[in-house]
């Protein structure tokens, strides 16, 4: 089965680039694996910390776990750079376990995309420090972050 066209398509300008990063950044805030690992091609390989997935089965299935375990996920992503094909992010998320313990996670990602917009490859690199709930910067209803929420260069992250 073919995969659909999923605009923009590279080579990407400053413009579609945004507009990919903030594609991404609203669906990864769905917390929907399922609905996420659209994004992506059939065959994906991608590196996520310590976790190596290849194919939409094994995405979804890492997504599945991350969500069990980090919840109240709130995500905001800003363009880093971009070439042709090639997009980098910088991105910062919030969460807490099921203890209540919220924690912040710092991270870049490097993605590289076939010529009908789907993710080919994801390196992600991603450090979680705990935070005070009092530290919290992320307040937005779960879901997509409003447009007038600040971004990560705005929050000083």
């Amino acid at each position: 089965m073919a995969d659909q066209t999923r605009p923009p398509v590279p080579p990407f300008t400053r413009e579609t680039a945004l507009a990919k990063v903030r594609s991404a950044e609203d669906g990864w805030n769905t917390r929907d694996p399922q609905r996420v690992s659209l994004a992506y091609t059939q065959d994906s390989r991608w590196r996520n910390r310590t976790e190596f997935a290849t194919g939409r089965d094994e995405i979804v299935a890492l997504l599945t776990r991350k969500w069990n375990t980090e919840l109240d996920y709130r995500l905001i992503k800003e363009l880093w750079a971009h070439d042709g094909n090639r997009i980098a992010v910088r991105f910062a998320y919030e969460h807490h376990d099921d203890a209540g313990n919220w924690y912040r996670s710092y991270g870049n990602e490097n993605w590289e995309f076939d010529e009908h917009g789907l993710m080919r490859t994801r390196h992600a690199s991603i450090n979680t420090l705990p935070i005070a709930e009092s530290e919290r910067a992320y307040f937005w209803p779960l879901g997509r972050r409003p447009d007038d929420h600040p971004g990560l260069s705005d929050l000083g992250f």
